[in-house]
């Protein structure tokens, strides 16, 4: 695993998986698009997707078939039982068509996932053909806690 420090790091050092993280994604914003996209990741459920929880130690493993196919079948229950909408908007796939990276959001947990927030909340879960790294670990400390941490250790 890379090893890097997010605040110093350039382009060329950032793990590939936080890279990827960071790119491109459309929202499925409608549930008949989420049915869609799930139907795409079906297709290549043995592709060697990692099942991450964010917050959890990311996977060193893919999962198998069976596994992505069973995680697929849960979080789209929960997605529907407590994103109680008419439309979803909390999956974002890099290709809609030929997904290799998902991001799925914790409905109780939204914040500001869509538009622009200088700290977005990170998803609940990834899928992804990348092996991840650990994303709260990328994530910068406050500046005041940073200032805190080094007046108090400075």
């Amino acid at each position: 695993m890379l090893s890097f420090d997010p605040m110093t790091s350039t382009p060329e050092q950032i793990h590939p998986f936080l890279a990827a993280f960071r790119g491109s994604f459309t929202s499925a914003l409608r549930w008949p698009q989420l049915d869609a996209l799930w139907e795409r990741v079906r297709e290549r459920a043995d592709a060697g997707w990692y099942l991450y929880a964010v917050g959890e130690p990311p996977p060193a493993q893919p999962a198998e078939r069976a596994q992505v196919l069973a995680f697929i079948g849960e979080i789209d229950a929960l997605l529907r039982a407590e994103h109680d909408h008419d439309y979803c908007g909390i999956v974002y796939a890099d290709d809609p068509q030929q997904p290799s990276f998902l991001k799925i959001y914790d409905p109780n947990n939204l914040g500001v996932s869509c538009g622009f927030s200088d700290n977005p909340p990170l998803p609940g879960w990834v899928m992804s053909l990348l092996p991840p790294c650990d994303l709260p670990a990328t994530r910068p400390a406050p500046k005041n806690r940073r200032r805190w941490w080094r007046r108090l250790f400075g």
